[in-house]
């Protein structure tokens, strides 16, 4: 899956770097475009540098004369002008997320060669406040993360789902607007080449994290020689909207791969939130606690839904696999639930964020790739998963709102390629609840020799400066820094002082 005069010839015409030579990528190609107007960013905890503008981009691709919409746009220069290479496009996760804090935020915990070389660019993709917004106006219920993501009933019904599905699909279309049918994953790849070129830069560099993964292989495959360097960090499937659904199947595998080590974390002598004294004993206590959840709920004031159930339960373990971390939090609520009781309702979002993360999540999955409308597909599914996969209890398989959609995809979905320059290097966990390394493993397959692989023997979901392991970090920062990737596909071990 996922060299000689000729290869090497490639790599350096792609990323004018192979040898450490800083060849700068700030003329633009595209003369003419209007001078930015760059401002003080709003909120607070910002780094004083970053600055805020849009950039309007077409609303419909197939009309570029129609209505207009606006990308919010955040900026931090490079820190040394004279070893400036260009700018570096930090492409968030979701979708309905946004990376328009991350100069002020990640960004600032890239090495100091790294944030010489680049300007940091953020930005709120199409739909998402401050660019352009969408809101699908949905009832309290349906923004439970139980709702969302699509657990079905006790018994493995997936009738409840497909309604949910439903009220979640016709508020859209009642209340979404023109532009919730135009969010996709090409068209955010579309709206950031638009970016580029506002920018000024004949060239980008990309680092993507999770779903932002995908939509750097939308870049890769709409704009290939646009692209400097690309970073892919905790990598989706190569194919994670078609039929298989396996942005959800995912996270069967993903739980299985994490929960041994939650299991031994949890069992570990001297571990204050102790549930068991081996780790052999932890997942039949977690599947029996779940399942008596399943048929006694514990009332939960304040929590959406207002009880802890089966589901909430499953979903927490997942919420909490992201970022060992949050091993605490889980096991804190596993000690409550066992004594009847239950913590204080966790924090939420405001509303109105909820809702509008939601409808640009539920925009963009559902229009990037017809789904079957058939609940006896979705049935057969669920009940094959709860048996092979029970700790996540058929949720993988089930009905989302795109069973009900009222569209029709407008384009075929993207369509991973090895054709390109050579100019990728992709960045794993071992462990890895939302992208797993299965998934990873393919798109290091579909891309060829365009990528190298660095896998880090570690748990937790976005790997690059946060849960991975220093040999990643390093490899990753060197070819930010100088284009230089490791020469062949490379396995970091365990930091040592992560266990």
């Amino acid at each position: 899956m996922k060299q000689m005069t000729k290869s090497l010839a490639l790599i350096a015409a792609a990323s004018g770097a192979v040898f450490g030579v800083l060849t700068p990528l700030s003329a633009s190609a595209d003369s003419g475009a209007p001078a930015l107007k760059w401002t003080k960013c709003e909120g607070g905890g910002l780094d004083p540098r970053q600055q805020c503008t849009t950039v309007s981009v077409p609303m419909d691709y197939a009309a570029p004369d129609g209505p207009r919409i606006e990308i919010a746009v955040s900026r931090i220069r490079s820190e040394n002008p004279h070893a400036r290479r260009g700018a570096l496009l930090l492409i968030p996760g979701g979708p309905g997320g946004d990376s328009l804090n991350d100069p002020s935020g990640k960004g600032q915990k890239l090495p100091e060669k790294v944030r010489d070389a680049y300007d940091l660019i953020g930005f709120a993709p199409r739909g998402m406040a401050p660019s352009t917004a969408v809101d699908c106006g949905l009832e309290h219920r349906d923004l439970a993360r139980t709702t969302l993501l699509p657990w079905p009933s006790p018994d493995g019904s997936v009738d409840a789902a497909m309604a949910a599905g439903k009220r979640i699909s016709e508020a859209c279309e009642r209340n979404g607007g023109e532009l919730i049918r135009h969010i996709s994953t090409l068209n955010e790849a579309r709206d950031l080449d638009r970016v580029r070129a506002a920018l000024g830069e004949r060239k980008v560099s990309a680092w993507g994290v999770s779903y932002g993964t995908y939509v750097a292989d939308a870049y890769l495959q709409l704009f290939p020689r646009r692209l400097d360097r690309v970073v892919l960090d905790s990598n989706d499937n190569a194919d994670p909207v078609l039929g298989e659904r396996a942005w959800l199947n995912a996270f069967e595998q993903g739980a299985e791969d994490n929960f041994p080590e939650f299991a031994a974390w949890a069992s570990a002598p001297g571990n204050p939130r102790r549930l068991a004294d081996t780790a052999a004993e932890v997942r039949p206590l977690f599947l029996r606690l779940a399942a008596r959840l399943d048929r006694e709920p514990i009332p939960w004031p304040g929590a959406n839904p207002e009880e802890l159930n089966g589901n909430v339960l499953r979903q927490s373990m997942l919420d909490s696999f992201y970022d060992p971390d949050d091993y605490p939090a889980l096991a804190e609520l596993v000690l409550a639930a066992r004594k009847g009781t239950v913590p204080p309702a966790p924090a939420a979002p405001p509303e109105a964020v909820v809702q509008n993360y939601t409808a640009v999540a539920a925009a963009t999955i559902c229009n990037d790739v017809d789904w079957p409308a058939d609940p006896e597909l979705y049935r057969a599914g669920v009940a094959e998963s709860r048996s092979r996969f029970p700790l996540t209890g058929g949720m993988p398989r089930n009905a989302m709102p795109c069973a009900a959609w009222p569209w029709e995809p407008k384009e075929a979905p993207v369509h991973v390629t090895d054709r390109g320059p050579s100019n990728v290097l992709m960045v794993q966990n071992a462990r890895d609840v939302a992208t797993p390394l299965s998934g990873a493993l393919k798109l290091r397959e579909a891309l060829g020799r365009r990528a190298v692989m660095v896998v880090n023997d570690s748990t937790g979901h976005d790997a690059y400066l946060d849960n991975g392991t220093a040999c990643g970090d390093a490899a990753v920062s060197r070819f930010l820094a100088t284009g230089k990737r490791p020469a062949e596909d490379l396995y970091c071990p365990r930091d040592a002082t992560k266990g």
